[in-house]
């Protein structure tokens, strides 16, 4: 192992008077939205007040980062272990585990080959929810296959000594295959039941995005699966004629990001979206979320999406929406001890605005919006919780950082 220097940079920031280490948010100015820059599709209409650009709000206690870990090479998933340490995940492949004070292990072996072009790689890794059991651990990437590569979900146990992965199997492989490089989804969340959700892209090119509405494809769907692969018969398209039964929604355009809400398990995505429409969703069996009929933004090459239209009948509203964009990465639920104030709150990794999101929700609608970790000037890639309530980063960087954000104190 390598060890990187602990806090290898520090910066504390006063974002109010601090009134204690509880993290209490208080609006910027009342009803004043925090996004002021012009909207990339200026003439699109919120369905309802407050679906996009909501108030600012700030936290009311000086928060420090302290740079961990450093020479991680474009990592994208991030996920605790029982014992306090990391996994993070490499997109050209390699896995590691990343001690709380800055131990970097070699690469994890067993790992299956992934097709690490473009936006392709190894994705994301979960720990399992019999861990203690079994070792069993879960990650996502793009598979080279005959005719091109998709996502597919792989499990594996993991040795006592964290050096390998062991009896390796993979659970999921989306179907079609394309030859592309674009929009592979990929996040992994499990339930309190024990069952795993996938996000998946649609693959980006303009051939395949309809396939986000064809029930006989995985593209541009979230998917619910068994811990072993299998399919739960109470998924919604279970024994319809062309449907997969791995299905739970559709109409997505490229999500990468899913979070289960404390308390009520409802499944919570953030999505990619054109230029103008990245979204949240609150996850729905059986809904269609819309994507590539019914959209907000518009193309990145310029020009309406289906003439514009961001509402029909039968398509779900978003229940947030970002314009301009900030390409939303991963996301989780706040519900540490560190800062009481955030409990409930949903955290976003932002990359192109190299940002954290914290989104304050009442009645499943965003009240509040604070952008944190901003003069770290990194792509936020994925976001969670440390045993002590910390909030801990990884940045999509050719030399990408763990990054641990706390009150200081």
């Amino acid at each position: 192992m390598r060890l990187i220097a602990l806090a290898a940079s520090v910066s504390a920031l006063t974002l109010a008077a601090a009134c204690g280490a509880n993290g209490k948010s208080a609006p910027q100015d009342p009803g004043a939205a925090l996004e002021t820059r012009p909207a990339n599709a200026p003439d699109q209409r919120p369905a309802f007040d407050g679906q996009t650009r909501a108030p600012g709000v700030t936290t009311e206690v000086t928060l420090t980062h302290d740079v961990v870990a450093t020479e991680l090479e474009h990592p994208w998933g991030l996920a605790l272990l029982p014992d306090g340490r990391w996994l993070v995940t490499e997109k050209p492949g390699r896995l590691r585990i990343v001690t709380a004070d800055g131990q970097v292990g070699e690469p994890i072996a067993g790992l299956p080959a992934v097709d690490a072009r473009g936006q392709g790689g190894l994705l994301d890794v979960i720990v399992g929810p019999s861990f203690a059991q079994d070792r069993m651990i879960y990650w996502s990437y793009s598979e080279a296959r005959e005719g091109g590569n998709a996502t597919s979900v792989a499990r594996g146990a993991l040795s006592a000594d964290g050096s390998r992965v062991e009896n390796v199997q993979v659970i999921f492989r989306a179907l079609p295959v394309y030859d592309g490089d674009k929009h592979f989804g990929s996040s992994l969340a499990f339930a309190p039941d024990g069952k795993l959700f996938v996000t998946l892209g649609e693959r980006s090119d303009a051939p395949m995005r309809p396939q986000a509405q064809d029930l006989g494809s995985h593209m541009g769907k979230t998917i619910r699966i068994n811990a072993d692969g299998t399919v739960p018969q109470d998924n919604p398209f279970v024994g319809r004629d062309g449907a997969l039964p791995e299905i739970w929604s559709l109409g997505h355009r490229n999500v990468q990001g899913v979070a289960i809400q404390p308390g009520t398990g409802a499944i919570w995505t953030v999505e990619h979206g054109t230029r103008g429409g990245d979204e949240i969703n609150l996850d729905k069996a059986g809904a269609n979320y819309g994507w590539p009929d019914v959209a907000y933004g518009v193309e990145y090459r310029g020009g309406a999406i289906n003439g514009g239209l961001t509402a029909r009948e039968g398509t779900e509203q978003p229940v947030y929406y970002w314009d301009p964009v900030i390409a939303p990465g991963g996301m989780t639920f706040y519900e540490g001890a560190m800062f009481p104030g955030w409990r409930g709150n949903l955290l976003v990794a932002g990359l192109k605005d190299k940002q954290l999101a914290r989104l304050v929700l009442e009645n499943d609608r965003v009240v509040g919006e604070e952008r944190l970790l901003t003069d770290l000037g990194q792509r936020v890639r994925d976001v969670a919780i440390g045993p002590d309530g910390a909030v801990w980063v990884i940045t999509d960087e050719a030399n990408g950082a763990l990054v641990r954000l706390s009150t200081g104190n």
